[in-house]
C-alpha cells in the first residue's frame, strides 16, 4: 500500500489502510486526498511541510505521521483538520517506515522496530538487532484484533518473522523465498499474508498465523524485476503486484476444485488432469512451474522503470485498481471480476501542480463507460469483511518527547492530551490539561 522514493515527482505515496485515502509528499509539502469517487478526488488537506518522504493517516481519521528529510530520526503525530501537533518521538536512527492501526504504531528502523500503543504513544517493546532491512521493509495487519505485524527474518534469504505486536510475542518464521524479501503485505482479516523476493518472479501467499503457503502466482520468467507494492482486495480475492516494469498484475485466489468429477468435462480440464499427472515424474523445479497460476487481470501503464503505489479498492460499489504513479498521477481502473484480462483506465487524476498547467490533461480525461459497469455490476457485491470499531469515548495522546531526546523503553511525558470526537476513528478533541505539549505547532 505504501511506497517510498517513487520518482522525479513524488518522494512518497501511500493509501491508507483501506484505500479509501491517499497520501503523497513532494519537495514542497503533502497532501491528502480522498479516493471514495472515480470521478472526483477532493484534496483534503495540504501542508508546506518540506522534503517529506513519509506521511501515513490512521484510516478516515484527523491522525497523520509525516517524518521529513530534514530531520529523518523524528516522528511526528499530527491532527492535520485542527492544524496542531499531538506528539513527536525521536529514534536512535532513520526512521524508515511507520506502520498503523487502531491499535498499534510501529516504526521501523534499518535494524530495529519501536511498537507503541497508539491510544496513549507508550512504548510497548522495542525488538533490537533486527536483521539488515535498509528499506523498512514491514507490514502491520489493519484488523487491530490480531494486529500482525510481518518483517525480514534474514537479509539473504527470503525468511518473514510475523510478530504479534498486541500480546507482543513472535507467532511463527516462514521460509518464504530463497531470495531476500522484497514486499510483504497482510489481507484486511488478517489471515492471510503475500510476500516478493528480491527476484520478483514469484508472489506466494501464506495463511496467517500458521505460516501454510496457500496460493503461488507467477509474475513472469523472463527477467527479474522489483516489486514494490501488493495489496491484497478488501474481501482478499485478489492481490495486485506493481513493480518497475509498465505491467501491473491482478492475481485471483480461488481454490481449485479437489475433485474434478463435479466440474463439466471440458479440453483444459482433460488438459489439466494430463499435466498434474505428468508432473509428478519431472523435476520439482519443473512441476512447481507448471503448478503456478499467471495472472487473472492486467494493466499496461504508460511509464516503466519507477516505483508506483497501487491498491485494490470497492468504489462506487464496483471493483477498482488505484495506481499512483511517479509522475504525480492517480490512474483509476475497472477489474471485471469474473473474465479478468486488460483492464480498463476510467479515470485520471492530477495529485501536485496548478490547475493552469493541468488544465488542459483533465479535460482530455478519459471518462468511465457506462456499458462496461453495467456489464459486470450485478456480479460484484460489496465486501463486508473487515474490521468494524466501535467509536471510543476517550482516546488519550502522549505528549511528546523531549526535542532531540531519544524515548528510553519505559519513560514517557506527563500530562497526556485527552481526545474526543464522535464523528471521527480515532476520536480527536484537545482537552486542556496545563502541559501545553503539542499545541501551536502547524503540520
Amino acid at each position: 500500500m505504501e511506497t517510498g522514493d517513487v520518482g522525479p515527482g513524488l518522494c512518497c505515496a501511500s493509501f491508507n489502510q483501506d484505500s479509501t485515502s491517499l497520501a503523497v509528499g513532494t519537495k514542497t509539502g503533502y497532501r491528502l486526498f480522498s479516493v471514495t469517487s472515480v470521478d472526483k478526488l477532493d484534496c483534503i488537506h495540504e501542508s508546506k511541510t518540506p522534503d517529506v518522504y513519509i506521511v501515513e493517516r490512521l484510516f478516515s481519521s484527523s491522525l497523520v505521521v509525516v517524518v521529513s528529510q530534514s530531520v529523518p530520526r523524528r516522528m511526528n503525530v499530527y491532527h492535520f483538520k485542527k492544524g496542531t501537533e499531538i506528539c513527536n518521538y525521536s529514534y536512535s536512527n532513520n526512521i524508515l517506515a511507520v506502520r498503523l492501526n487502531r491499535q498499534r504504531l510501529v516504526v521501523c528502523l534499518e535494524e530495529s522496530i519501536y511498537i507503541h500503543n497508539i491510544k496513549d504513544m507508550k512504548l510497548l517493546k522495542t525488538l533490537l538487532n533486527t536483521p539488515s532491512n535498509p528499506s523498512g521493509l514491514c507490514a502491520l495487519s489493519i484488523n487491530h484484533s490480531n494486529s500482525f505485524l510481518a518483517y525480514p527474518g534474514s537479509d539473504t534469504i527470503g525468511e518473514i518473522i510475523v510478530y504479534d505486536a498486541n500480546n507482543l510475542s513472535t507467532v511463527t518464521m516462514i521460509p518464504a523465498h530463497d531470495s531476500p524479501l522484497a514486499a510483504v503485505t497482510f489481507s484486511a482479516s488478517g489471515t492471510k499474508l503475500a510476500s516478493a523476493s528480491e527476484r520478483g518472479t514469484v508472489i506466494r501467499v501464506f495463511s496467517i498465523p500458521e505460516g501454510l503457503r496457500l496460493f503461488e502466482f507467477r509474475r513472469g520468467m523472463k527477467r527479474y524485476v522489483n516489486i514494490s507494492s501488493l495489496s491484497f482486495s478488501p474481501d482478499a480475492q485478489f492481490l495486485c503486484a506493481s513493480s518497475n516494469t509498465e505491467t501491473v498484475h491482478i492475481f485471483k485466489l480461488e481454490q481449485h476444485s479437489p475433485s474434478g468429477e463435479e466440474e463439466a468435462p471440458s479440453w483444459s480440464a482433460y488438459v489439466g488432469k494430463m499435466f498434474t499427472a505428468a508432473s509428478s515424474y519431472l523435476p520439482a523445479q519443473v512441476s512447481g512451474m507448471m503448478s503456478q497460476d499467471r495472472a487473472f487481470a492486467t494493466v499496461r501503464l504508460q511509464m516503466a522503470g519507477q516505483k508506483n503505489a497501487c491498491a485494490l479498492a470497492i468504489i462506487q460499489k464496483l471493483p477498482r485498481l488505484l495506481v499512483a504513479s511517479s509522475d504525480g498521477q492517480l490512474f483509476i481502473y475497472n477489474i471485471d471480476p469474473q473474465d479478468g484480462g486488460e483492464c480498463t483506465l476510467v479515470q485520471k487524476h492530477r495529485l501536485f501542480g496548478s490547475d493552469k498547467d493541468w488544465e488542459e490533461t483533465e479535460k482530455s480525461q478519459l471518462t468511465e463507460p457506462a456499458q462496461a459497469c453495467q456489464s459486470y455490476a450485478a456480479t460484484v457485491a460489496i465486501p463486508t469483511s473487515g474490521p468494524v470499531t466501535a467509536t471510543l469515548t476517550g482516546y488519550s495522546e502522549d505528549g511528546g518527547a523531549k526535542k532531540g531526546e531519544v524515548i528510553p523503553e519505559h519513560e514517557f511525558a506527563a500530562g497526556p492530551v485527552c481526545l474526543d470526537d464522535e464523528t471521527e476513528f480515532p476520536p480527536i478533541n484537545w482537552c486542556r490539561d496545563g502541559s501545553g505539549r503539542g499545541k501551536g505547532r502547524r503540520p
